[in-house]
Protein backbone atom coordinates (compact mmCIF):
# COMPACT_ATOMS: atom_id res chain seq x y z
CA UNK A 1 0.00 0.00 0.00
CA UNK A 2 1.68 3.05 -1.30
CA UNK A 3 1.71 5.63 1.79
CA UNK A 4 1.11 9.74 1.85
CA UNK A 5 2.75 12.12 3.77
CA UNK A 6 1.17 15.49 4.51
CA UNK A 7 3.37 18.30 3.71
CA UNK A 8 2.95 20.09 6.97
CA UNK A 9 3.81 18.36 9.96
CA UNK A 10 2.24 20.41 13.06
CA UNK A 11 4.52 18.33 16.06
CA UNK A 12 7.67 18.31 13.79
CA UNK A 13 6.83 22.26 12.97
CA UNK A 14 6.53 22.57 16.69
CA UNK A 15 10.11 20.83 17.27
CA UNK A 16 12.03 22.46 14.62
CA UNK A 17 10.93 25.81 15.61
CA UNK A 18 11.48 24.77 19.51
CA UNK A 19 14.65 23.61 18.15
CA UNK A 20 15.27 27.00 16.72
CA UNK A 21 14.75 29.05 19.44
CA UNK A 22 16.75 27.00 21.91
CA UNK A 23 19.58 27.68 19.75
CA UNK A 24 18.95 31.15 19.52
CA UNK A 25 18.73 31.38 22.99
CA UNK A 26 22.16 29.38 23.63
CA UNK A 27 24.05 31.45 21.15
CA UNK A 28 22.93 34.86 23.20
CA UNK A 29 23.59 33.70 26.39
CA UNK A 30 26.96 33.07 24.63
CA UNK A 31 27.00 36.51 23.31
CA UNK A 32 25.62 38.07 26.63
CA UNK A 33 29.55 37.00 28.05
CA UNK A 34 30.93 38.67 25.15
CA UNK A 35 34.45 37.60 24.22
CA UNK A 36 36.70 37.28 26.78
CA UNK A 37 39.03 34.76 25.06
CA UNK A 38 41.72 35.50 22.42
CA UNK A 39 44.64 34.51 20.11
CA UNK A 40 47.37 36.78 18.31
CA UNK A 41 48.04 35.78 15.00
CA UNK A 42 51.22 36.37 13.75
CA UNK A 43 52.94 36.80 10.39
CA UNK A 44 52.49 40.13 9.14
CA UNK A 45 55.49 42.28 9.18
CA UNK A 46 53.34 45.78 9.84
CA UNK A 47 50.40 47.18 10.45
CA UNK A 48 47.45 44.91 9.22
CA UNK A 49 44.94 47.17 7.45
CA UNK A 50 42.08 45.31 6.43
CA UNK A 51 40.63 41.82 7.21
CA UNK A 52 37.66 39.70 5.12
CA UNK A 53 36.03 36.47 5.73
CA UNK A 54 35.43 34.50 2.38
CA UNK A 55 31.91 33.73 1.47
CA UNK A 56 29.09 31.73 2.98
CA UNK A 57 31.47 29.33 5.12
CA UNK A 58 34.15 31.72 5.93
CA UNK A 59 36.86 28.92 5.41
CA UNK A 60 39.92 31.62 4.40
CA UNK A 61 40.34 34.96 6.41
CA UNK A 62 41.97 37.39 4.21
CA UNK A 63 44.14 39.56 6.00
CA UNK A 64 46.42 42.66 4.25
CA UNK A 65 48.72 45.55 4.94
CA UNK A 66 51.70 47.09 4.93
CA UNK A 67 54.01 44.60 4.48
CA UNK A 68 52.66 44.51 0.58
CA UNK A 69 51.48 40.51 1.18
CA UNK A 70 48.09 39.04 1.18
CA UNK A 71 48.15 36.10 3.09
CA UNK A 72 45.15 33.37 3.76
CA UNK A 73 44.04 31.87 7.08
CA UNK A 74 42.28 28.58 7.07
CA UNK A 75 39.59 28.29 9.35
CA UNK A 76 38.57 24.65 8.35
CA UNK A 77 41.73 23.65 10.30
CA UNK A 78 41.78 22.42 13.96
CA UNK A 79 43.79 24.91 15.38
CA UNK A 80 45.02 28.20 13.51
CA UNK A 81 47.51 29.42 13.97
CA UNK A 82 49.37 30.44 11.12
CA UNK A 83 48.58 31.38 7.45
CA UNK A 84 47.86 28.56 5.22
CA UNK A 85 49.36 30.55 1.84
CA UNK A 86 50.91 34.04 0.81
CA UNK A 87 49.51 36.21 -2.38
CA UNK A 88 52.33 38.10 -3.22
CA UNK A 89 52.49 41.35 -5.86
CA UNK A 90 51.60 44.77 -4.29
CA UNK A 91 54.00 47.37 -4.38
CA UNK A 92 52.38 49.57 -2.05
CA UNK A 93 49.74 49.32 1.34
CA UNK A 94 46.82 47.33 0.93
CA UNK A 95 43.95 48.57 1.67
CA UNK A 96 41.02 46.83 0.47
CA UNK A 97 40.25 42.92 -0.07
CA UNK A 98 37.43 41.29 -1.35
CA UNK A 99 35.97 37.43 -2.46
CA UNK A 100 34.04 36.77 -5.37
CA UNK A 101 30.71 35.17 -5.67
CA UNK A 102 31.77 31.83 -5.25
CA UNK A 103 35.44 32.71 -3.36
CA UNK A 104 37.07 31.59 -6.72
CA UNK A 105 39.09 34.61 -6.77
CA UNK A 106 40.30 37.13 -4.05
CA UNK A 107 40.88 40.63 -5.31
CA UNK A 108 43.29 43.37 -3.40
CA UNK A 109 43.68 47.34 -4.22
CA UNK A 110 45.52 49.87 -2.66
CA UNK A 111 48.07 52.89 -2.49
CA UNK A 112 50.14 51.21 -5.57
CA UNK A 113 46.91 52.29 -7.46
CA UNK A 114 46.90 48.59 -8.93
CA UNK A 115 44.01 45.80 -8.71
CA UNK A 116 45.33 42.39 -8.28
CA UNK A 117 43.18 39.50 -9.02
CA UNK A 118 44.30 36.58 -7.12
CA UNK A 119 43.12 32.81 -7.83
CA UNK A 120 41.49 31.05 -4.82
CA UNK A 121 39.78 27.87 -6.20
CA UNK A 122 43.42 26.47 -6.55
CA UNK A 123 44.21 26.27 -3.35
CA UNK A 124 40.96 24.28 -1.85
CA UNK A 125 42.73 21.02 -1.40
CA UNK A 126 45.72 22.00 0.80
CA UNK A 127 46.01 20.68 3.94
CA UNK A 128 48.74 20.25 6.28
CA UNK A 129 52.46 21.56 6.30
CA UNK A 130 53.05 20.77 2.88
CA UNK A 131 50.25 22.84 1.61
CA UNK A 132 51.75 26.17 2.86
CA UNK A 133 53.00 28.40 0.11
CA UNK A 134 52.93 31.29 -2.12
CA UNK A 135 51.75 32.57 -5.07
CA UNK A 136 51.62 35.73 -7.37
CA UNK A 137 48.69 37.14 -9.06
CA UNK A 138 46.89 35.90 -11.90
CA UNK A 139 45.59 39.61 -13.21
CA UNK A 140 46.24 42.95 -12.60
CA UNK A 141 44.08 45.93 -13.74
CA UNK A 142 45.76 49.27 -13.78
CA UNK A 143 43.23 51.95 -14.73
CA UNK A 144 43.14 53.50 -11.54
CA UNK A 145 45.39 57.21 -11.01
CA UNK A 146 45.51 57.35 -7.15
CA UNK A 147 45.27 54.90 -4.28
CA UNK A 148 42.18 52.01 -4.32
CA UNK A 149 39.99 52.55 -1.22
CA UNK A 150 37.69 50.11 -1.39
CA UNK A 151 36.54 46.79 -3.66
CA UNK A 152 33.32 45.15 -3.93
CA UNK A 153 32.58 41.69 -5.90
CA UNK A 154 28.68 41.06 -7.96
CA UNK A 155 26.86 38.69 -5.50
CA UNK A 156 26.54 36.33 -8.05
CA UNK A 157 29.49 36.55 -10.84
CA UNK A 158 33.00 35.63 -10.20
CA UNK A 159 34.37 38.05 -12.49
CA UNK A 160 32.54 41.20 -11.79
CA UNK A 161 33.89 43.56 -9.02
CA UNK A 162 33.26 47.66 -9.00
CA UNK A 163 36.61 49.73 -7.67
CA UNK A 164 36.52 52.98 -5.76
CA UNK A 165 39.51 55.17 -5.46
CA UNK A 166 40.74 58.54 -4.40
CA UNK A 167 41.52 59.73 -8.36
CA UNK A 168 37.13 60.06 -7.96
CA UNK A 169 37.06 57.01 -10.20
CA UNK A 170 34.25 54.41 -10.13
CA UNK A 171 34.88 51.48 -12.89
CA UNK A 172 33.17 48.19 -12.98
CA UNK A 173 35.47 45.36 -14.32
CA UNK A 174 33.63 42.71 -16.13
CA UNK A 175 36.12 39.57 -16.66
CA UNK A 176 33.53 37.53 -18.70
CA UNK A 177 34.03 36.50 -22.49
CA UNK A 178 32.30 39.36 -24.07
CA UNK A 179 30.74 40.95 -21.30
CA UNK A 180 33.07 43.76 -20.76
CA UNK A 181 32.42 47.54 -21.31
CA UNK A 182 34.61 49.59 -22.89
CA UNK A 183 37.20 51.48 -20.51
CA UNK A 184 34.86 54.64 -20.87
CA UNK A 185 31.78 52.91 -20.55
CA UNK A 186 32.64 51.19 -17.41
CA UNK A 187 34.02 54.60 -15.72
CA UNK A 188 32.23 56.89 -13.64
CA UNK A 189 34.45 60.00 -13.23
CA UNK A 190 33.12 61.61 -9.54
CA UNK A 191 34.04 65.04 -8.12
CA UNK A 192 35.47 63.92 -4.97
CA UNK A 193 37.46 61.11 -3.84
CA UNK A 194 35.70 58.07 -3.36
CA UNK A 195 36.39 56.36 0.41
CA UNK A 196 33.64 53.01 -0.08
CA UNK A 197 31.56 51.14 -2.34
CA UNK A 198 29.89 48.15 -1.47
CA UNK A 199 27.54 46.11 -3.51
CA UNK A 200 23.86 44.87 -2.07
CA UNK A 201 24.18 40.83 -1.48
CA UNK A 202 21.14 40.30 -3.62
CA UNK A 203 20.07 42.77 -5.68
CA UNK A 204 22.55 42.50 -8.25
CA UNK A 205 22.23 46.21 -9.75
CA UNK A 206 22.28 47.95 -6.56
CA UNK A 207 25.54 49.28 -4.52
CA UNK A 208 26.69 52.03 -2.21
CA UNK A 209 28.77 54.54 -2.30
CA UNK A 210 30.90 57.14 0.19
CA UNK A 211 33.54 60.07 -0.30
CA UNK A 212 35.32 62.50 1.36
CA UNK A 213 32.69 65.16 1.04
CA UNK A 214 30.39 62.44 3.64
CA UNK A 215 28.02 62.02 0.72
CA UNK A 216 26.76 58.50 0.65
CA UNK A 217 24.66 57.44 -1.89
CA UNK A 218 22.23 54.01 -3.35
CA UNK A 219 23.40 53.24 -6.92
CA UNK A 220 22.38 51.61 -9.66
CA UNK A 221 24.53 50.09 -12.38
CA UNK A 222 22.36 50.30 -14.96
CA UNK A 223 22.58 54.33 -15.22
CA UNK A 224 25.70 54.49 -13.36
CA UNK A 225 27.69 52.68 -16.20
CA UNK A 226 27.21 51.90 -20.07
CA UNK A 227 26.14 54.41 -23.06
CA UNK A 228 25.90 57.77 -22.10
CA UNK A 229 22.55 57.66 -23.44
CA UNK A 230 21.78 55.00 -20.42
CA UNK A 231 23.03 57.07 -17.55
CA UNK A 232 20.77 59.21 -15.34
CA UNK A 233 22.46 61.50 -12.10
CA UNK A 234 25.21 59.08 -11.89
CA UNK A 235 23.15 55.89 -11.18
CA UNK A 236 22.05 57.70 -7.45
CA UNK A 237 18.92 56.55 -6.48
CA UNK A 238 18.79 57.71 -3.07
CA UNK A 239 21.05 60.24 -1.01
CA UNK A 240 21.42 59.19 2.43
CA UNK A 241 21.29 62.18 4.85
CA UNK A 242 25.04 62.64 6.71
CA UNK A 243 25.24 65.73 7.68
CA UNK A 244 25.10 67.31 11.51
CA UNK A 245 23.15 69.66 13.65
CA UNK A 246 23.62 70.89 16.80
CA UNK A 247 22.06 73.72 18.44
CA UNK A 248 25.58 75.96 19.69
CA UNK A 249 26.75 75.48 16.08
CA UNK A 250 25.39 78.17 13.22
CA UNK A 251 26.33 75.61 10.65
CA UNK A 252 26.19 72.28 9.75
CA UNK A 253 29.29 69.60 9.76
CA UNK A 254 29.64 67.03 6.96
CA UNK A 255 31.68 64.26 8.53
CA UNK A 256 33.85 62.10 5.81
CA UNK A 257 32.29 59.24 5.30
CA UNK A 258 35.54 56.54 5.47
CA UNK A 259 33.73 53.57 4.49
CA UNK A 260 30.32 51.42 4.84
CA UNK A 261 29.31 47.89 4.64
CA UNK A 262 26.26 45.96 4.07
CA UNK A 263 24.45 43.09 6.40
CA UNK A 264 23.97 40.02 4.91
CA UNK A 265 20.29 40.87 3.47
CA UNK A 266 20.90 44.35 2.33
CA UNK A 267 18.39 45.49 4.98
CA UNK A 268 20.74 47.88 7.20
CA UNK A 269 23.74 49.78 5.92
CA UNK A 270 26.25 50.99 8.05
CA UNK A 271 28.61 54.28 7.77
CA UNK A 272 31.72 55.14 9.43
CA UNK A 273 32.12 58.11 10.00
CA UNK A 274 35.61 60.00 10.66
CA UNK A 275 35.17 62.21 13.84
CA UNK A 276 31.81 60.85 14.48
CA UNK A 277 30.44 58.06 15.51
CA UNK A 278 28.98 54.40 13.30
CA UNK A 279 25.50 55.41 11.72
CA UNK A 280 22.89 52.92 11.46
CA UNK A 281 20.56 53.13 8.22
CA UNK A 282 17.49 51.00 6.29
CA UNK A 283 18.25 50.36 2.82
CA UNK A 284 14.89 51.98 2.16
CA UNK A 285 15.20 55.49 4.58
CA UNK A 286 17.63 58.19 3.89
CA UNK A 287 17.18 59.38 7.84
CA UNK A 288 19.62 57.76 10.38
CA UNK A 289 18.20 55.11 12.77
CA UNK A 290 21.01 54.23 15.03
CA UNK A 291 24.60 55.56 16.10
CA UNK A 292 27.22 53.40 18.12
CA UNK A 293 28.62 54.70 20.90
CA UNK A 294 30.84 53.67 23.93
CA UNK A 295 29.29 56.01 26.35
CA UNK A 296 29.17 53.23 28.73
CA UNK A 297 30.33 49.89 29.29
CA UNK A 298 29.54 46.07 28.53
CA UNK A 299 27.50 46.29 32.10
CA UNK A 300 25.62 49.51 31.25
CA UNK A 301 28.31 51.51 34.00
CA UNK A 302 28.98 54.92 32.49
CA UNK A 303 32.83 55.90 31.33
CA UNK A 304 34.07 58.39 33.34
CA UNK A 305 35.45 61.64 31.47
CA UNK A 306 38.67 60.96 32.55
CA UNK A 307 38.75 57.67 30.51
CA UNK A 308 39.10 56.89 26.93
CA UNK A 309 36.33 55.10 24.80
CA UNK A 310 35.17 54.79 21.36
CA UNK A 311 36.47 57.75 19.11
CA UNK A 312 37.54 57.60 15.42
CA UNK A 313 39.79 60.53 14.16
CA UNK A 314 42.83 58.97 12.63
CA UNK A 315 43.25 55.77 10.14
CA UNK A 316 40.71 54.63 8.04
CA UNK A 317 38.64 52.26 9.61
CA UNK A 318 36.05 49.67 8.41
CA UNK A 319 33.50 47.94 10.25
CA UNK A 320 31.34 44.61 10.25
CA UNK A 321 27.97 43.00 10.12
CA UNK A 322 27.71 39.77 11.70
CA UNK A 323 25.31 37.01 13.59
CA UNK A 324 27.37 34.07 13.82
CA UNK A 325 24.60 31.20 14.10
CA UNK A 326 22.00 33.61 13.49
CA UNK A 327 19.59 34.00 11.06
CA UNK A 328 20.22 37.92 10.50
CA UNK A 329 23.00 39.53 11.32
CA UNK A 330 21.93 41.61 14.61
CA UNK A 331 25.69 42.82 15.23
CA UNK A 332 28.12 45.54 14.25
CA UNK A 333 31.97 45.68 15.10
CA UNK A 334 34.20 48.57 14.50
CA UNK A 335 37.71 49.65 15.18
CA UNK A 336 38.23 52.74 17.63
CA UNK A 337 41.13 54.81 18.43
CA UNK A 338 41.42 53.67 21.87
CA UNK A 339 43.07 51.04 21.01
CA UNK A 340 39.82 48.41 21.42
CA UNK A 341 37.28 47.24 19.17
CA UNK A 342 33.73 47.57 19.92
CA UNK A 343 30.71 45.22 19.13
CA UNK A 344 26.46 46.00 19.33
CA UNK A 345 23.68 44.69 19.58
CA UNK A 346 21.69 46.36 16.62
CA UNK A 347 17.69 45.99 17.41
CA UNK A 348 15.27 45.44 14.71
CA UNK A 349 14.76 48.37 12.23
CA UNK A 350 11.05 48.69 12.98
CA UNK A 351 12.49 49.29 16.83
CA UNK A 352 14.94 51.82 15.55
CA UNK A 353 12.29 53.73 13.61
CA UNK A 354 9.60 53.87 16.22
CA UNK A 355 12.61 55.52 18.64
CA UNK A 356 14.13 58.00 15.88
CA UNK A 357 12.81 61.31 16.83
CA UNK A 358 12.03 64.19 14.24
CA UNK A 359 12.42 67.90 15.15
CA UNK A 360 10.74 70.53 12.71
CA UNK A 361 12.69 73.52 11.85
CA UNK A 362 10.66 75.54 14.10
CA UNK A 363 10.98 73.49 17.29
CA UNK A 364 14.08 72.54 16.75
CA UNK A 365 15.32 76.62 16.35
CA UNK A 366 12.15 77.96 19.07
CA UNK A 367 13.38 75.45 22.11
CA UNK A 368 16.19 74.27 24.03
CA UNK A 369 17.96 70.97 22.38
CA UNK A 370 20.94 70.70 25.37
CA UNK A 371 23.49 67.65 24.18
CA UNK A 372 21.61 66.65 21.16
CA UNK A 373 23.15 66.47 18.02
CA UNK A 374 20.79 65.70 14.85
CA UNK A 375 21.19 64.74 11.59
CA UNK A 376 19.49 67.63 8.80
CA UNK A 377 19.34 67.63 5.17
CA UNK A 378 19.87 71.71 5.24
CA UNK A 379 19.88 74.66 7.86
CA UNK A 380 16.41 74.92 7.64
CA UNK A 381 15.30 70.85 6.80
CA UNK A 382 13.54 68.51 9.66
CA UNK A 383 16.43 67.26 12.39
CA UNK A 384 16.16 63.87 13.09
CA UNK A 385 18.30 62.17 15.88
CA UNK A 386 18.50 58.58 15.64
CA UNK A 387 19.05 56.08 18.65
CA UNK A 388 21.75 56.03 20.48
CA UNK A 389 23.01 52.69 21.11
CA UNK A 390 25.25 53.37 24.51
CA UNK A 391 26.08 50.40 25.69
CA UNK A 392 28.30 47.91 23.40
CA UNK A 393 27.88 44.24 23.55
CA UNK A 394 31.37 44.07 24.01
CA UNK A 395 34.77 45.74 24.19
CA UNK A 396 37.48 44.01 22.40
CA UNK A 397 40.76 44.19 24.46
CA UNK A 398 44.27 43.10 23.64
CA UNK A 399 45.77 45.58 21.22
CA UNK A 400 48.06 47.78 22.05
CA UNK A 401 47.21 51.09 19.30
CA UNK A 402 44.63 51.68 16.91
CA UNK A 403 42.13 49.04 15.65
CA UNK A 404 41.10 49.61 11.80
CA UNK A 405 39.89 46.27 11.12
CA UNK A 406 37.02 43.92 12.23
CA UNK A 407 35.54 41.31 10.57
CA UNK A 408 32.65 38.66 12.30
CA UNK A 409 32.83 34.86 10.86
CA UNK A 410 29.75 34.00 8.90
CA UNK A 411 29.23 31.25 11.34
CA UNK A 412 31.65 30.26 14.27
CA UNK A 413 31.91 32.34 16.92
CA UNK A 414 34.67 34.47 15.95
CA UNK A 415 35.55 38.25 16.03
CA UNK A 416 39.10 39.14 14.78
CA UNK A 417 40.87 42.76 14.72
CA UNK A 418 43.95 43.82 13.29
CA UNK A 419 45.41 47.77 13.18
CA UNK A 420 48.32 49.58 13.73
CA UNK A 421 50.23 46.45 15.18
CA UNK A 422 51.48 43.53 13.12
CA UNK A 423 48.99 40.97 14.61
CA UNK A 424 45.25 40.20 13.98
CA UNK A 425 44.02 39.21 17.26
CA UNK A 426 40.83 36.39 17.46
CA UNK A 427 38.06 36.88 19.69
CA UNK A 428 36.08 34.36 21.23
CA UNK A 429 33.05 33.71 23.67
CA UNK A 430 34.92 30.23 24.42
CA UNK A 431 38.05 28.56 25.29
CA UNK A 432 37.79 26.51 21.80
CA UNK A 433 36.00 26.22 18.69
CA UNK A 434 35.90 23.95 15.76
CA UNK A 435 38.75 25.76 14.97
CA UNK A 436 41.22 27.02 17.58
CA UNK A 437 42.04 25.44 20.12
CA UNK A 438 43.00 26.49 24.18
CA UNK A 439 42.63 30.39 23.51
CA UNK A 440 43.84 32.21 26.65
CA UNK A 441 41.94 35.22 28.63
CA UNK A 442 42.19 38.72 26.94
CA UNK A 443 44.07 41.01 29.38
CA UNK A 444 40.66 43.40 30.96
CA UNK A 445 42.45 46.54 30.25
CA UNK A 446 44.50 48.08 27.29
CA UNK A 447 46.76 50.53 27.22
CA UNK A 448 47.16 53.98 28.39
CA UNK A 449 47.73 56.83 25.64
CA UNK A 450 51.02 58.70 27.71
CA UNK A 451 52.14 62.52 27.23
CA UNK A 452 55.11 62.21 24.94
CA UNK A 453 58.71 62.31 26.65
CA UNK A 454 62.34 62.90 25.37
CA UNK A 455 62.29 59.02 24.54
CA UNK A 456 59.14 59.02 22.87
CA UNK A 457 59.84 62.07 20.78
CA UNK A 458 62.91 59.74 19.20
CA UNK A 459 60.89 56.49 18.40
CA UNK A 460 58.68 58.32 17.00
CA UNK A 461 61.24 60.75 14.70
CA UNK A 462 62.95 57.32 13.37
CA UNK A 463 59.51 56.51 12.45
CA UNK A 464 58.59 59.10 10.57
CA UNK A 465 62.05 60.31 8.67
CA UNK A 466 62.90 56.31 8.02
CA UNK A 467 62.33 54.77 4.63
CA UNK A 468 59.28 53.38 5.25
CA UNK A 469 57.14 54.50 8.31
CA UNK A 470 55.49 51.48 8.98
CA UNK A 471 57.56 48.52 7.93
CA UNK A 472 60.57 47.41 9.56
CA UNK A 473 63.38 44.64 8.29
CA UNK A 474 63.05 41.09 10.84
CA UNK A 475 66.48 42.16 11.88
CA UNK A 476 65.21 45.30 13.10
CA UNK A 477 63.96 43.45 16.02
CA UNK A 478 60.12 43.22 16.28
CA UNK A 479 59.30 44.69 19.48
CA UNK A 480 61.91 47.69 18.27
CA UNK A 481 59.96 47.92 15.13
CA UNK A 482 56.65 47.71 16.12
CA UNK A 483 57.34 50.45 19.05
CA UNK A 484 58.46 52.66 16.36
CA UNK A 485 55.30 52.51 14.64
CA UNK A 486 53.09 52.71 17.54
CA UNK A 487 55.04 55.90 18.94
CA UNK A 488 53.84 56.99 15.20
CA UNK A 489 50.25 56.78 15.81
CA UNK A 490 50.54 57.77 19.49
CA UNK A 491 51.40 60.86 18.15
CA UNK A 492 48.96 61.68 15.44
CA UNK A 493 46.71 60.26 18.66
CA UNK A 494 48.12 63.16 20.29
CA UNK A 495 47.87 65.70 17.76
CA UNK A 496 44.44 64.81 15.96
CA UNK A 497 42.60 62.34 18.49
CA UNK A 498 38.95 63.29 19.29
CA UNK A 499 38.48 66.34 17.66
CA UNK A 500 35.19 67.95 17.42
CA UNK A 501 33.84 67.26 13.99
CA UNK A 502 31.74 70.76 13.98
CA UNK A 503 34.96 72.64 14.05
CA UNK A 504 36.63 70.43 11.63
CA UNK A 505 33.79 69.57 9.34
CA UNK A 506 32.09 72.70 8.39
CA UNK A 507 28.94 72.94 6.18
CA UNK A 508 27.32 75.82 5.50
CA UNK A 509 26.29 79.15 4.34
CA UNK A 510 28.31 80.54 7.35
CA UNK A 511 31.30 78.34 6.86
CA UNK A 512 32.31 78.92 2.89
CA UNK A 513 35.43 79.94 3.85
CA UNK A 514 36.59 77.25 5.73
CA UNK A 515 35.22 74.58 2.92
CA UNK A 516 37.61 76.54 0.58
CA UNK A 517 40.30 75.66 2.48
CA UNK A 518 39.71 72.54 4.05
CA UNK A 519 41.17 70.19 1.26
CA UNK A 520 44.61 72.68 1.51
CA UNK A 521 44.40 72.11 5.35
CA UNK A 522 44.82 68.34 5.07
CA UNK A 523 47.11 68.41 2.71
CA UNK A 524 49.28 70.07 5.39
CA UNK A 525 49.05 68.11 8.37
CA UNK A 526 51.81 65.83 7.41
CA UNK A 527 53.77 69.15 8.09
CA UNK A 528 52.11 70.25 11.26
CA UNK A 529 53.68 66.88 12.68
CA UNK A 530 57.24 67.97 11.88
CA UNK A 531 57.01 71.74 12.60
CA UNK A 532 55.76 70.43 16.17
CA UNK A 533 59.37 69.71 16.78
CA UNK A 534 61.04 72.32 15.23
Amino acid sequence: MRRTYNKFCPTESVTARSIHVARKDALRRFYECGFPYSRKLTAHKSCVNYLAFSRHDGRWLASAGDDFRVLLWDFSEEDVVRPEHVFTGPSGNVLALDFSATNQYLYSGGADNVILKYDVSTLRGVGGSNGRGSSSFVKQYEDHDDSVRALTCHPYEDEIFISASEDGKLILHDGRAGGGMSAAQGTLQHTAAFTGVQHHPVMEHVFATCDVHGQVCLRDTRMTFGPLSRRSNGGIVRVYNTKLSRKSARYLSNPESSSLTFDRDGSKLAVTFLHYFPTIYALSDPHPLAICTGRNAPDGTPISPSQRTYTNSCTMKAGAFGGPGMDEDDMYGAGSDDFRAYVWKIPPLMTLQGLRKEITSDDWYTREWPDTVAFAEGKWETRYVPLEISTPLARLNGHKSIVNSVAIHPSLLHVVTSGVERQIMLHSPTLSSPAVQNLLPTPPTVRTLQPQDLAAQRTFLRALFGPHATLHDEEDGEEEGEDETISLFDHILRVEGEADVFTVRRWGEDSAEDSEYEDEDEDEDEEDIIIDYL
